[in-house]
């Protein structure tokens, strides 16, 4: 009974001291918890990005809820507007659920800047004859075409144009190839 004791002793005052010795890295920090360069928040309650000091970084202090609402929403569409090209089924100019937003996003776009304009590539994968090929790309190209046009865009800034199968976005065959085939490209000018 006495040896168990001292077991249960020895393991206690181990575990300790490993709980004691994992508890610190080493690392010295500032009395904020940071090192010395960096800043999280203000003393007036602002956030502070890069540098922390007076005048170095951008300060969310001044900024409204709505202000902060309006520039994250801004932020987000122009994050969709990087997406440019349009992915579609085999034989439809149906345009994908998924890439009705970033287009809503880019007709946006085009309405508050009249000036922009944008041409349309229609592709289509290797199946099928030529001239098919080619109407199907430009019902594709035509349908984005609609869907920027009823989301804002005037129909005056977008050109759209047919490739048909003549230009594959990646060679070969099979459907992940074919898949990336049938697209529209936004090619903005």
């Amino acid at each position: 009974m006495m040896v168990s004791m001292q077991n249960k002793a020895f393991a206690l005052v181990l575990t300790l001291g490993l709980v004691a010795g994992c508890s610190s890295t080493g690392d010295t920090m500032s009395e904020d918890g940071y090192g010395s360069d960096v800043s999280a928040v203000d003393q007036e309650g602002g956030s502070t990005v890069y540098g922390g000091g007076q005048n170095g970084g951008v300060s969310g202090q001044g900024l409204t809820d709505e202000e902060r609402m309006a520039a994250q929403q801004q932020a987000e569409q122009a994050a969709l507007r990087d997406i440019t090209t349009f992915y579609f089924d085999f034989d439809t100019a149906e345009i994908k659920s998924e890439s009705r937003d970033v287009l809503v996003a880019h007709a946006r776009y085009l309405a508050a800047n009249p000036s922009q304009e944008v041409r349309l590539e229609g592709h289509a994968d290797e199946r099928g004859t030529k001239e098919y090929n080619l109407a199907l790309g430009e019902r594709r190209a035509n349908a984005v075409a609609r869907f920027l046009v009823v989301n804002g865009a005037s129909r005056d800034q977008i050109e759209t144009v047919s490739y048909g199968e003549e230009k594959p976005a990646v060679m070969g065959s099979g459907e992940s190839v074919w898949a990336q085939n049938r697209r529209v490209e936004m090619i903005f000018r």
